[in-house]
């Protein structure tokens, strides 16, 4: 089955340039110019892996990457022409698999893709909007109803919620949530986890029947329960 690669380039001759390779290479490729737009392709067209680049107008590259992985774990390689060692560790510690630095040889550039499509993909992307009769989710709009009521979140409470929603009726450890919502989870603790865990409850209110979606399971971590 041949792979989709979503490519996020505002540079006309370096994407020409990547979707030839890639084209050669067996891979069905399509395009986006900016961040808006690509992210409007990887819901419509749910690609394998994601070539974005960095320095993209209005929204950058480390914005987009943050959306992403709010929503999926779909593999991430990032272009750049920054070369700098702090410019690396931020784009891993966002979530992006992999970061290759402008100019940069064809034959590597096709290993590391083939190396992340080998990879095994954790979740599929979340749908643009989750619905269960109590809360109403637009992952693309980022807006939250409980029970007909807008919500107001904060980024890291809306990556929680989407990590349980993605992960719903799954136990997820303090220490995964940290993984899941939080862009740099380093140095902090899962008593971080347990207030906004405390917080995003509160303001999601309760079901019908007087109980919360998100279940505490002591000893073991959280979970976003489906209704009945």
């Amino acid at each position: 089955m041949t792979s989709l690669v979503l490519v996020i380039e505002d540079d006309a001759d370096i994407a020409l340039g990547v979707r030839t390779v890639l084209g050669r290479s067996g891979f069905a490729v399509t395009t986006a110019t900016e961040g808006r737009e690509g992210l409007r392709v990887f819901h419509s067209e749910r690609p394998d892996i994601v070539i974005l680049d960095v320095g993209l107008p209005e929204m950058d590259g480390w914005a987009v990457l943050e959306r992403i992985r709010e929503l999926s774990e779909v593999p991430v390689l990032m272009l750049t022409s920054h070369g700098r060692e702090a410019d690396k560790v931020r784009g891993l510690r966002g979530g992006a698999d992999d970061y290759l630095t402008k100019p940069f040889g064809t034959a590597e550039f096709i290993a590391r893709v083939q190396a992340l499509l080998r990879r095994p993909r954790a979740a599929d992307p979340l749908p643009e909007a989750f619905e269960d009769g109590h809360v109403q989710v637009n992952f693309i709009a980022h807006t939250v109803l409980a029970a007909g009521t807008p919500v107001e979140l904060t980024p890291t409470e809306f990556r929680l919620l989407a990590a349980l929603i993605r992960h719903r009726d799954q136990v997820l450890s303090p220490v995964r949530l940290l993984e899941l919502a939080w862009s740099d989870p380093f140095g902090i603790g899962p008593d971080r986890v347990k207030y906004s865990i405390m917080r995003l409850r509160r303001k999601l209110g309760t079901r019908a029947g007087g109980d919360s979606a998100i279940e505490a399971v002591r000893g073991f971590g959280y979970r976003y329960r489906s209704a009945l």
